[in-house]
């Protein structure tokens, strides 16, 4: 009887205490190490590829230098036409949302549904799981109640909800429909309960709910913010292993006295005094512990690079690991075995998402999957992350996204992979040198879709005198280009550099650019203007019966949408001309 009472202690009092510290000094450690990780690579970027010394490069938005010459032109027998002004056209909502529906935008629509819908049945699946554990705890009440199994059901689906926000989510009132969507279900199911049990209150179904949903709730808000959710979930995972170890080696000193007897006496050797020898042990048995955790951590870096995982699956396996560990805590009262009505759930969870992508085939590669290269003004900050994430929402539903590392997205875009690549020491390595590093790379991108159907995000690092040819690589192979020009101020000379080389080789029928709405429309035109009567005289676009750029204005919430559907739409009239 002691020891189940010791172990229902350590149960609900050890296990939620181990959480909650890992989960504290998850946020630091993250902030931490990915400001170390921001400063590395910004001053990698900052440095030529065959030089050690510092320099200028395009996360400053330096003025670049002069671009090789370009080829002479063929000898003519009268001089080369001063091409016809550059049109810039403003897209409206209505021009968007007017364009007839392609099979690109029913593609993303339906790949989008079936990963939603897939999620639902398997948070359902798991919380008929823990309901159904609960209904044998209060099967003597009663026996099976309806009212209370569809209440304890609303409850431990609450991460349902947090999951499909995170996986489809793109603006405040999308995130809010969600929410509603399962408050409805919650105070139906609840209302039912209290008009069929007149002794219970609603104030003891508040608190059943704060208690199985907040904790786990407040918790994920250390490691699933937008900032450091690329990297939150293997440092938590890694936290948990590492005080989970501290932990151990208290316990299992504590249980021999013989063993206790031989580390004091070490401690004595040593000088250390008894809480010397306390925290010694403690740090002993988190590095023991960390050594373990880093070759975990190492497995999914490699599952990553496999494609067997997404970054996106990672997020929502920990999120849902966290409330199966979180929300079975006090199943220990009625056994320590009912612990792992956790595990069950969350292999429920497991199984039907891996069954719901294969029945749906979300993992099969399309015939052609679209490529998106996405430039942008790297001062943009938070913008470029709230636009990131909602193109990752949406376009990698149906192709990849290429882009240059920047300032503006450095911690938000790295992949595991990349992460500890860095934690290793290694962060040289994902840096393109040359011309022959930049064709392997480009030739090794990841492309085709994962198992959950999102495509990936190509991240190209360049020193300061490999980003151009970068550049203009990706720039000549995407299908479309989306240029954000958010912010552009006469000192973003990388951009102007960028705008050059897309009006001297790409069509611009495949490029889009998105401007505030309150930009200075002079500056841009005027821009614009300069740039194109200096284009090449064997660009694509000189040769078009109209040269025409479009516009798109920043409209907040909306934008994503917008883009998503102006790039689909552009991409369907420019693929057929490439053959």
């Amino acid at each position: 009887m002691a020891a189940g009472n010791e172990a229902v202690l350590i149960a609900t009092g050890a296990l939620p205490g181990l959480i909650l510290v890992a989960a504290i000094l998850t946020l630091p450690v993250c902030l931490g190490l990915l400001a170390l990780y921001r400063r590395a690579v910004l001053r990698s970027m900052a440095r030529p590829a065959a030089a050690s010394g510092p320099g200028e490069g395009r996360a400053a938005e330096p003025t670049p230098p002069a671009p090789p010459a370009p080829p002479p032109a063929p000898l003519r027998a009268a001089p080369m036409p001063q091409p016809a002004p550059l049109r810039l056209e403003r897209l409206s909502p209505t021009d968007i949302a007017g364009g007839p529906a392609t099979p690109l935008r029913t593609a993303m629509a339906r790949s989008l549904r079936a990963a939603v819908l897939i999620q639902i049945a398997a948070g359902l699946a798991y919380a008929v799981v823990l309901s159904g554990a609960w209904m044998h705890f209060s099967w003597a009440d009663g026996g099976f109640v309806l009212a209370r199994f569809l209440w304890l059901l609303s409850c431990y689906a609450w991460p349902t909800a947090l999951a499909v926000g995170l996986l489809a989510a793109t603006s405040t009132r999308q995130r809010l429909a969600v929410g509603l969507a399962y408050l409805a279900m919650l105070f139906a199911f609840s209302g039912w309960g209290l008009v069929r049990n007149p002794g219970l209150s609603a104030l003891e179904l508040a608190q059943f709910w704060a208690i199985t949903n907040l904790p786990a709730t407040l918790l994920l808000l250390a490691f699933l913010h937008r900032r450091i959710r690329a990297v939150g979930p293997l440092v938590l995972a890694f936290m948990v292993v590492a005080v989970a170890g501290s932990q151990l080696a208290v316990g299992l000193a504590g249980q021999s006295e013989a063993t206790l007897r031989r580390i004091v006496e070490l401690g004595g050797l040593l000088g250390l005094g008894g809480t010397q020898i306390f925290w010694g042990l403690m740090l002993a048995g988190a590095l023991f512990a960390a050594v373990i955790g880093w070759q975990a951590l190492k497995w999914l870096g490699r599952r990553h690079v496999a494609r067997r995982s997404s970054d996106q699956m990672l997020t929502l396996e920990a999120l849902w690991l966290l409330f199966a560990v979180v929300q079975t805590l006090s199943f220990a009262f009625e056994g320590l075995a009912w612990l792992a009505s956790g595990a069950v759930a969350f292999a429920a969870w497991k199984l039907v998402t891996t069954a719901g992508f294969r029945g749906a085939g979300l993992g099969r590669a399309p015939d052609a999957a679209p490529s998106l290269l996405l430039l942008r003004v790297f001062a943009l900050g938070a913008r470029s992350e709230r636009l990131f994430d909602g193109l990752g929402k949406r376009w990698l539903r149906i192709g990849s996204i290429d882009m240059i590392a920047g300032p503006d997205l450095v911690t938000t875009a790295v992949e595991p992979h990349e992460f500890l690549d860095f934690v290793g020491g290694r962060l040289s390595r994902q840096f393109v040198r040359d011309e022959a590093d930049l064709a392997r790379r480009f030739a090794a991108r990841a492309l085709g879709p994962d198992p959950d159907g999102r495509h990936r995000v190509n991240e190209f690092f360049c020193h300061d005198d490999t980003w151009r040819p970068t550049m203009l690589r990706l720039a000549q192979a995407a299908d479309v280009v989306l240029m954000d020009l958010r912010g552009f101020a006469p000192h973003n000379q990388g951009c102007r550099y960028e705008l050059q080389q897309l009006l001297d080789h790409v069509p611009l029928e495949r490029v889009l650019v998105l401007v505030d709405a309150d930009a200075p429309g002079d500056f841009i035109a005027d821009t614009l203007a300069s740039l194109w009567q200096a284009a090449r005289p064997d660009s694509p676009n000189r040769s078009a019966p109209e040269a025409r750029l479009r516009l798109l204005e920043d409209q907040g919430d909306a934008t994503v949408a917008r883009l998503t559907e102006a790039l689909t739409g552009a991409l369907g009239q420019s693929r057929p001309a490439r053959g």
